[in-house]
């Protein structure tokens, strides 16, 4: 087949994706933008540059992990078939669909924290990472500035478990929990990076907040703190959690990080890597501040 029939295959699923993404996009911003307007912090705004530049983010997010993730997660769940014993999957498979979709997003949540703490703990992860952590104002598209190795890595980490423990696969009933636990976590996430200053009170245990993440996106401490995406009670169960009464000084990383989409994209192979390295993540974490 022609690049030209294969482009001409492809372009009418790429126009549908592309409308619906810009359809939520429309409902992400009649909910967001209000909220964020009445109940945020005041900035004093973004350039234009910026904002072109997370809208590419959304759409280069929503549509390249997919593509990307298909062929490392077919492999693992062959893996999975010949390195696991025959009865973990068949019991696995045995469970109700509602125990099958509560232990995957649990087990999915669990892979997502390591993949996002390693890519704090990790300097070449690091360097993909910090193109997330640049963004000095939060608001709810800050959820997807993320550069696509970033995203794989991550995604990789919570969506692996899954395949190789037989919770996820190719048909439609395999397909439940790795979707479910990517609709949960992007949906929450545009929520916690929200410019929201709402506090929760003791359901800032059970659930992360905007505050629980803004701590995380801090720019002179704490940014090795509050891995989860959902589920605070992890970051409790591994030491990094930190939430204080009161809001973080500012958001970003000290290093300089290009304004442009194509600037940021390109960012982690430039040839200074001390530009790009989190703060060491001190040896003991200092318990947690409720």
């Amino acid at each position: 087949m022609s690049l030209l029939q294969t482009l001409q295959t492809h372009l009418p699923g790429l126009a549908v994706d592309v409308l619906r993404l810009s359809l939520w996009l429309v409902l992400l911003a009649i909910i967001f933008v209000p909220l964020e307007r009445y109940f945020g912090e005041r900035h004093a705004g973004r350039s234009r540059t910026e904002l072109g530049s997370d809208l590419g983010f959304y759409f280069i997010s929503s549509l390249l992990p997919a593509v990307l993730l298909a062929a490392p997660l077919a492999l693992v769940a062959i893996a999975g078939q010949r390195l696991l014993p025959d009865a973990l999957p068949a019991a696995m498979t045995a469970l109700p669909l509602w125990a099958k979709l509560l232990l995957g997003l649990l087990i999915g949540e669990v892979g997502t924290y390591w993949g996002h703490r390693l890519s704090h703990e990790v300097p070449w992860l690091w360097r993909y990472h910090a193109v997330h952590h640049s963004t000095e104002q939060l608001y709810f598209l800050a959820n997807t500035r993320t550069h696509p190795v970033d995203m794989v890595v991550t995604r990789l980490f919570g969506l692996t478990p899954l395949y190789l423990l037989g919770l996820a696969g190719p048909n439609a009933a395999g397909s439940a929990a790795p979707v479910l636990l990517l609709l949960i976590g992007t949906v929450w996430g545009f929520f916690i990076h929200a410019n929201l200053r709402w506090r929760f009170g003791p359901l800032e245990w059970l659930v992360a907040t905007p505050a629980f993440h803004h701590w995380h996106h801090s720019k002179f401490e704490h940014i090795n703190r509050n891995y989860a995406s959902t589920l605070p009670v992890l970051d409790r169960l591994f030491g990094t959690h930190h939430l204080p009464p009161e809001w973080p000084a500012s958001c970003g990383i000290e290093a300089p990080m290009p304004v442009g989409l194509g600037g940021q994209l390109l960012a982690p192979w430039r040839r200074a890597p001390a530009a790009v390295t989190p703060a060491a993540a001190p040896a003991a974490p200092p318990a947690s501040a409720d």
